[in-house]
């Protein structure tokens, strides 16, 4: 089973910087779509970001023009950025991968916004 791995969590200050990766132990070809989802603390799991094989993205309304997902396929990773970060943005971040049959995840990755 495919797995995933995030990191670059962490502590950051409002109007900072962040860039996520997440690391596939095969090949990220194989899925059809890659995303982010955010969980914030006491609530649910919800989409960030979505990136196709053939990179086209995708973002949540709210939160175009300040996150840029992207990925590179010759070191099987995910990445997403964030910029002009705010405490909205608090929470675990995940990574999820779908191959067409099945969806893998991370074990997720936390970032706290603070001054």
């Amino acid at each position: 089973q495919v797995q995933l791995v995030e990191s670059g969590g962490g502590l950051v200050q409002p109007g900072g910087s962040l860039r996520l990766s997440c690391i596939s132990s095969e090949n990220i070809f194989r899925f059809h779509n890659m995303a982010w989802y955010r969980q914030p603390p006491g609530g649910q799991r919800a989409l960030v970001a979505s990136l196709t094989r053939d990179d086209t993205a995708n973002y949540q309304e709210s939160r175009q023009g300040r996150f840029t997902i992207s990925k590179d396929n010759a070191k099987n990773t995910l990445y997403l950025e964030i910029d002009s970060i705010k405490s909205e943005d608090t929470g675990v971040y995940y990574c999820s991968g779908n191959d067409g049959l099945v969806s893998s995840w991370g074990l997720g990755t936390q970032v706290t916004v603070s001054s």
